[in-house]
């Protein structure tokens, strides 16, 4: 029988779980203690010592290299590598937007009650064309 040893602890249990997954998904099974009680009264995550992160003895040394390694450039080059293009007019200068967030926001300011009519979606910064996505 492997003992299970703490080799993370965290303040909040979705930190706990994206630990624990980033674990399994490389084959090292990962036990995560204490989250439902902090999800219940998170102001005893410092009294209790946070979220704990479990795995087997034999797997600390891998466990810990693993959450210590940084992706988000890997991230960063996937996501930038497949631009979307404005359908109107073929241009990859696109951004982000909401359109009609200004005159919701001016109806919950006047009438106190928010309708929420805008759409998100994407805005070309060159012809000024939206489209949902």
């Amino acid at each position: 029988m492997t003992k299970a040893v703490v080799v993370a602890k965290f303040s909040f249990p979705l930190d706990a779980q994206i630990a624990k997954s980033n674990l399994e998904s490389v084959g090292i099974p990962a036990f995560v203690a204490d989250e439902h009680t902090i999800n219940m009264q998170w102001l005893y995550s410092n009294a209790m010592g946070g979220v704990r992160l479990f795995v087997a003895e034999e797997d600390v040394e891998q466990a810990k290299n693993i959450l210590q390694a940084d992706f988000s450039d890997s991230v960063d080059t996937t996501c930038a590598s497949n631009p979307e293009h404005c359908p109107k007019c073929g241009s990859d200068d696109i951004a982000a937007y909401t359109q009609g967030k200004k005159s919701a926001f001016l109806v919950f300011i006047l009438a106190g009650f928010p309708l929420f009519f805008y759409q998100h979606g994407l805005k070309c910064n060159q012809c000024a064309h939206f489209w949902q996505t």
